[in-house]
């Protein structure tokens, strides 16, 4: 999955926070919603601007970044 496709990062758009391209919408306010149980149909309810591969593009992107995280034990 070629990420800059869906995501980049904008220092004047949500304090430089990842976001879907075209939107203001942030990878972490997909996995917000998610997390809180929304599903990817719902998601693409309320937010017809999104579509369902560029929700899989912020997941890839979060998944991908949990590597570079060190968690203390």
């Amino acid at each position: 999955m070629n990420l800059k496709e869906y995501i980049t990062i904008d220092p004047t758009k949500r304090f430089g926070r990842p976001i879907l391209i075209g939107t203001r919408i942030s990878v972490s306010d997909i996995l917000t919603w998610l997390a809180n149980g929304m599903t990817k149909e719902s998601i693409l309810d309320d937010f017809p601007e999104l579509s369902e591969e560029m929700i899989n593009a912020a997941l890839f992107y979060a998944a991908s970044r949990q590597e570079h995280l060190g968690f203390a034990s």
